[in-house]
Order: structure tokens, then sequence, then C-alpha cells
């Protein structure tokens, strides 16, 4: 909790501490003139010494003892992660410097969409997979696509799009530690960053491509994404990438690689424009849906029916009395997320905001920040309802309901990440019910009315 002032007036600013970057900035260099800073002493200051890395033998039998595994997480997991038929990573043939990043990431067992996918990815199959938020999916196409990819090929061979620049961010890091032990070349290009820095890295040998559909193709039209041989490709978040602001781009991409490419579509919502792009570019694909029974399972969700002046006072009620490790409060707008933040911020609860709006770097420093739990609170947009993984991200509150049915699943999605449990609250003004019941027909769920206690077990 930050207690001073000073800190405070920093959140109101510009939805994240600018006082503490800026003197950051300064500690690393960046007012050196206006400081007194001794340059002469600054070049003859010897460089830190880097740690040696640990090199571990990959043909010992005891390799597994001596990779560095993260803590085991101890909290209750449901069905959906845990209802396998008990399979292991190593009962695929993986190499093993692929076996020890995926260990080392915390991966113990496959969850069901990952027992499912990875046979039929690594048997050459395309795929249409359909599984609940936070379940795994991500590692379901990244570990077969990795094993597939060769170091010693020169040229692309796998090419993911995702339909948000943090979620191309956080899908690229994953990728990065998978393949920590393995020799290949892993570059990110998104929109909001240089292009002709992207245009550099491209000149060399990279093996797997990780962005945005409208910054890709507009290296395609450069002539420097080489896609001719690039056969294995992804597209995560399907459901928001075949909508019309992302179709024309993802169809230029698919257009330049080869007619035998293997095309994967992983989501957790399959409106009916995915049928006719299923006729077009995976007629024989294999179609794995393991969203019947389990789409909002773990998530506890309640709804507080208020007037829309009440909502910042409900709001603070429920941050006073729920144990939030972290939180992410939803609005519908840009101006209500900047203006709730700083209501927010008034009430003694420092948050960061994020909105599609801001600048890239802005954008990077605050989801960096809330994921490294800088943060307690986050307001934001719909930007960030696709695939952001944080674990200690427990609550989901909806300040303003959404509109769809997809968009709320996505919303609540990003509590309760594979099979932890979470809660989301919705404030329903009288406009909303309509969209209250809608929704839960749709989803075949049911929203209870927020009780005068909620049991901490439900969500933590």
């Amino acid at each position: 909790m930050y207690q001073n002032q000073q800190q405070q007036q920093g959140y109101r600013r510009g939805g994240y501490y600018n006082d503490r970057y800026d003197r950051d900035y300064q500690h690393r260099g960046g007012y050196r003139r206006h400081n007194n800073y001794n340059n002469q002493q600054h070049k003859r200051a010897k460089p830190p010494q880097s740690k040696p890395k640990v090199v571990i033998d990959m043909n010992d039998d005891q390799w597994k003892e001596k990779l560095t595994l993260p803590k085991a997480d101890v909290r209750i997991r449901t069905t959906d992660v845990t209802d396998t038929k008990g399979a292991d990573f190593e009962d695929w043939s993986l190499s093993r410097a692929l076996l020890m990043g995926i260990f080392e990431l915390g991966f113990e067992k496959p969850s069901p969409v990952q027992e499912q996918s990875i046979p039929s990815v690594l048997m050459g199959s395309s795929l249409l997979a359909r599984a609940k938020n936070g379940t795994g999916k991500t590692g379901a196409f990244a570990i077969p696509c990795l094993e597939k990819c060769d170091e010693d090929v020169a040229h692309t061979q796998m090419l993911v799009l995702l339909p948000t620049r943090e979620l191309a961010l956080q899908t690229s890091h994953v990728f990065k530690q998978l393949s920590k032990y393995l020799n290949l070349e892993i570059v990110v290009s998104t929109g909001g960053t240089n292009l002709k820095d992207d245009i550099i890295r491209l000149q060399a040998i990279v093996h797997v491509i990780i962005g945005t559909p409208g910054r890709l193709q507009d290296l395609n039209k450069q002539g420097v994404l080489k896609l001719a041989e690039c056969r294995l490709i992804v597209l995560d978040e399907a459901d928001k990438l075949l909508t019309p602001d992302f179709l024309p781009a993802v169809e230029n991409l698919l257009q330049a690689t080869p007619a035998d490419r293997q095309l994967m579509l992983f989501s957790a919502t399959f409106p009916g424009t995915i049928a006719e792009f299923k006729e077009t570019w995976l007629p024989g694909a294999e179609i794995i849906n393991l969203m019947d029974s389990l789409t909002l399972q773990g998530i506890t969700q309640h709804y507080a029916f208020v007037d829309e002046s009440e909502k910042v006072h409900c709001l603070y009620a429920l941050i006073r009395k729920l144990h939030i490790n972290q939180c992410i409060i939803f609005c519908n707008s840009v101006n209500r997320v900047e203006l709730l933040s700083r209501k927010i911020s008034r009430l003694g609860f420092p948050c960061f905001y994020i909105h599609g709006q801001m600048g890239q770097k802005h954008r990077n420093r605050v989801f960096q920040g809330f994921r490294s739990n800088q943060c307690r609170y986050l307001v934001c947009t719909d930007i960030f309802t696709r695939g952001i993984d944080i674990k200690s991200l427990n609550v989901v509150i909806n300040f303003d309901f959404p509109r769809s049915s997809n968009t709320y699943l996505h919303r609540i999605g990003r509590s309760g990440r594979f099979g932890n449990l979470g809660l989301s609250v919705n404030f329903i003004t009288n406009e909303d019910r309509y969209n209250l019941c809608k929704i839960e027909t749709e989803l075949n769920t049911q929203v209870q009315p927020v009780p005068a206690e909620i049991d901490s077990k439900l969500y933590n």
C-alpha cells in the first residue's frame, strides 16, 4: 500500500508513478549534465560482471535434478486443467532441450487442451482448438511447434499472429523461456515500434516470428518478411483475428505462405465467422472443443445493482472488503478509464491504467509493471481482455458491464488462470439488466447478487 502523498500525485498524473521513473532515468545517466555527473569517472568504471551461465549436460541421466525449477503452485485447481488422461510431456518424444525449458517454466503435467493438441500438431494436422481462458493454450501450440522447428534451417519456419501488442510480447516471452536451451532465433514485431528496427532484425536468420497482423503485413509489403517456406502458422485469439479489423491482413499473410502450411487456430470463443474461414483455409482441420461444460468453472460471479452515481462508492466498499492480490477494473471507454483511475488514487489506492490510445512505451511500462506486481489495481478498456496471464490476479470488477457474452467471458477469464479460483463482480445499472439476462442465457450460467460476505477461499 502506498502512503506517501507524492506517490499518489504521481499515479494521478499518468496512470503510473512518473516521479519514480524519472529518478530511475536519472540514475541510469539521463540527467548527467544537469547533475554535475563525472563523465570521465563513469567511463573508467568497469561494467558489472555477469554471472556465469549454468550449463546442464543433456546426456546426463540426472539432468532433471540440475534444473532450476520455480516454486510449486499449491493452490486448488479446477478440473478443466486437472481432468486429463494422465499423459506426461516425456510421452511425446520431445527433445531433452525442449523438456528442460518446459520444466523450468513450471509446467508439470499437460492440461487437457495440451494433451489433445500437442500430439495432433506433432503429427502435422491443422487444428481448431477451443478451450477456456487460462488452461494452457499457448503451451498447446508453442511446445509442438518449437519441437518441429529446426535450428539448422536458415529461414522462417513459424508465424504466430495475435490481436494485441501486449499479448504478442507475453507470448514471445513464453516462447523464449520454452526455447531457453534451443538455438532458435525468435523475433516479436508489433505496431507502435520503429519499423526500421524490425526490418534490420529480419535481415538476419529468424526461425520464429510473433506479432500483430498490421505490422507483419507492412513488413511483408516491404519484402523483408520471408514466408515462402513458413509452414507453421498459429492464430491465437482467433475469433478476434477473424473480425473485419484484422481479417484482410491475416489473409494477406496466409497467401504469402506455402499451400501445404499447417494452420492452427486457438480461442475460447468460436463465433460463426470461423466456420466460413474454416471452409476456405482449413477444410480438413481437426477440431478440439473443451468448452461444452467448462466455460466458467472456478470463477465465482456476482453482481451489484447500483445507480451510476453510486458506482465509485460501491467500488470503494469492495476494495476495502475483498482480499485482493491483484485486480483489473474494466470500463467501456478511454475517458472513463482515466477518470476512474484518478478517483481510485484519491481514495488512497494508487493504480495503473492502460488503454489503446496511450503511447506504446507507456503501455509497455504499465503492462510490465502490473505483471511484476508493482501495483495492485489496474483500470483498463477491453485491450486487456485477450490472453493476458497474471498468476496473482484473483479479482475482476466490471465497473461498466460489457455488451456481449464474448467480451464478458474474456474479461472475467483474466482471473482463475490455469485452474485457480477467481472472483468477478459486475456493476449493473437499470440499463444493463437486459445485457445481464442475455449473457446468462448465452453462457448458460447464473450470476448471483453480491452477498454480505464473500468467502475468500472462493477466489484465493
